[in-house]
């Protein structure tokens, strides 16, 4: 997914107005980047592996009468930067497309590289060489296609520019004669565009100059070494390093929580006191007053509400809610900072291209907020301790910073977040020493005076091991004062008004959407991060169980589960997830069975093995 941007007209004379449409295309991605534009008549190329505004300071195409670009977040294919290039056609595209093994079954033009956007320039020559014309191109592509598709095909010996979006994510408008066009409306706003419009199931077609010479010129500037993207991979032997030994624990008698989970207590009947203070989380309030809410953010056209999009399954099936319920004109936000994986992603492209929903991305320095984890990890496997495990996480508590920035870009106030009320895990911070606030009615909490008595707790830890003194103290802390101390506006859950039902949920999801499910479990819960299958891992290798446990345990609670059904199910979703785990680590740069030998040789919390 990337920011995609251009300008075709004169010659570029206002340096300012290309320097804003390449400042906001890489807000969604500074991995890699690449232009177009025009020196001597002919058409160049250059690709790179680092900031487009690095690249632009290089380039210098202020004296061609075009210049297209893009800043890439890289999701699906390392070593094919963009443009993809192809004979005459050049493509930028902004989306993953989920299917391209499956249309390139069907086109005559054969595959070259790994970048999925290749296929656009499959479909491309194949219509083309067909006799078809070129404003039938778009809806051939739009569908073949499933995933987001958001992209400017240059057609060069035909002088032409193809626009198209199936979700929105594409703006064009124009200025003295001069057309624009970028991801995001607020870009061109910026410009001082005339009659601004947003591309949403369709295209336009823009004429663009004709070189001279068809044989373009190409350069690349390779220089990355790390692999942002490493492959899911598979290895018996290091997959054997991971254990799975059944615990023999006691558990309360009414949900399934161990005596390992922190603060827990039994009372004569063996049930415990989570059970005991448990408060009802699922019993939303009546749907009418959501509705009678939302009423006051209808607009006669435009968009209405800001969803905050993970691509996981509650902001998925939330999103599904606003769309198909609550009849409302989305757009949806995603904060990627390093730990989404290609299957989250999908499943994000999947959803908004189905729903014509347009995603705005925000993409961290995702090389820095790696770095940043790797620090931490090691700062942990030299002190372990089960009440900082969130320092891994904490890199994603910017989240809730950068949506008030696309509030602002996008005059859009409505925010409906989809956070599954039963996600409550108590012993993340149990582990630390803090006792769980039954009391707490939020997945997150908030409130001054929880969160100073948390950081109390937690810098008394972290001097246990001072490599957690780092550089990316600033960012973990940042994220989380926006998290927690920051007020919130016009801010509301869709699951206050919508009650959970796990089995609805994923039936809507996988038969309605076609959402993909993970190769290494059976759960729908989590998939799409990254982190989460190492801390999984390590809780139940260290004290007997993982959040797993505390969800199924509120579903018990419920009403919506039995405790013999709860421990069939977290017999098998407490198996280590070997390959999501590699890809973790390898995307840290650590070394796997170094890390996996520290995890298995803690000390375990009174565990006793059956």
């Amino acid at each position: 997914m990337c920011g995609i941007f251009g300008i075709i007209g004169a010659e570029i004379s206002n340096k300012k107005e290309l320097k804003l449409l390449v400042k906001h295309s890489q807000q969604r991605g500074k991995d890699s980047s690449g232009l177009i534009f025009m020196e001597n008549a002919q058409y160049k190329v250059h690709k790179a592996d680092y900031n487009i505004e690095k690249l632009l300071n290089k380039a210098k195409p202020y004296k061609s009468p075009i210049v297209l670009g893009h800043s890439r977040l890289i999701t699906n294919g390392l070593s094919d930067n963009q443009p993809v290039i192809r004979d005459n056609v050049f493509v930028l595209h902004n989306g993953i497309i989920v299917n391209d093994e499956e249309i390139w079954k069907d086109l005559t033009i054969e595959r070259k590289y790994q970048i999925d956007s290749e296929v656009l320039i499959g479909i491309t020559l194949n219509h083309l060489e067909n006799g078809y014309p070129i404003d039938e191109l778009a809806n051939v592509i739009m569908k073949k296609c499933k995933g987001i598709v958001s992209c400017a095909i240059l057609i060069q010996d035909l002088g032409k520019i193809i626009l198209i979006s199936n979700n929105g994510s594409l703006y064009v408008g124009s200025k003295d004669g001069v057309s624009y066009f970028a991801s995001e409306n607020f870009a061109l706003t910026e410009i001082g565009c005339n009659d601004i419009c947003q591309i949403h199931r369709s295209y336009k077609i823009i004429d663009a100059p004709l070189p001279r010479n068809l044989n373009w010129n190409l350069k690349e500037d390779k220089t990355r070494t790390e692999n942002l993207i490493p492959e899911f991979k598979f290895n018996k032997i290091q997959e054997n390093l991971l254990e799975y030994k059944k615990h023999d624990l006691r558990r309360c008698t009414k949900c399934i929580l161990p005596e390992t989970m922190p603060f827990i207590r039994f009372n004569d009947q063996g049930v415990c006191n989570y059970c005991l203070n448990y408060k009802p989380r699922n019993k939303p309030k009546p749907k009418e007053e959501l509705f009678k809410l939302v009423e006051l953010y209808r607009k006669k056209s435009g968009l209405e509400c800001i969803v905050p999009f993970s691509g996981g399954r509650d902001s998925c099936y939330g999103l599904h809610l606003i769309v198909k319920e609550l009849d409302l004109k989305p757009l949806t936000y995603t904060y990627d900072w390093g730990m989404v994986t290609d299957l989250g992603r999908r499943n994000i492209s999947r959803m908004c291209s189905e729903l014509g929903v347009e995603n705005i991305i925000i993409a961290a320095d995702i090389s820095k907020k790696r770095r940043n984890i790797k620090m931490n990890l090691e700062a942990w496997l030299r002190s372990p301790n089960l009440g900082m495990m969130a320092m891994l996480t904490a890199g994603d508590k910017h989240f809730f910073r950068y949506v008030e920035e696309v509030k602002k870009q996008t005059n859009v106030q409505l925010n409906l977040w989809g956070i599954n009320p039963l996600e409550v895990t108590h012993f993340k911070t149990g582990f630390l020493g803090i006792k769980p606030d039954f009391e707490e009615d939020r997945v997150y909490s908030h409130g001054v005076m929880k969160q100073l008595r948390y950081h109390a707790k937690r810098f008394r830890a972290m001097m246990d091991s001072p490599g957690y003194f780092n550089s990316s103290l600033w960012d973990t802390l940042s994220g989380e004062y926006y998290r927690s101390f920051t007020k919130k506006k016009d801010y509301y859950h869709i699951f206050d008004y919508w009650r959970w039902d796990e089995e609805l949920v994923n039936s809507v999801l996988i038969n309605d959407y076609a959402w993909e499910l993970a190769v290494d479990t059976s759960t729908t819960w989590r998939i799409g991060d990254g982190t989460a299958a190492f801390y999984n891992y390590v809780y139940y290798t260290v004290a007997g169980f993982t959040e797993h446990d505390t969800f199924r345990s509120n579903q018990i609670r419920e009403g919506q589960l039995t405790r013999e059904k709860a421990l069939e199910l977290v017999a098998d979703e407490n198996q280590p997830r070997y390959q999501n785990i590699r890809w973790y680590l390898d995307t840290l740069g650590m070394d796997f069975e170094r890390v996996i030998k520290i995890v298995n040789g803690i000390k375990k919390l009174h565990i006793k093995l059956q």
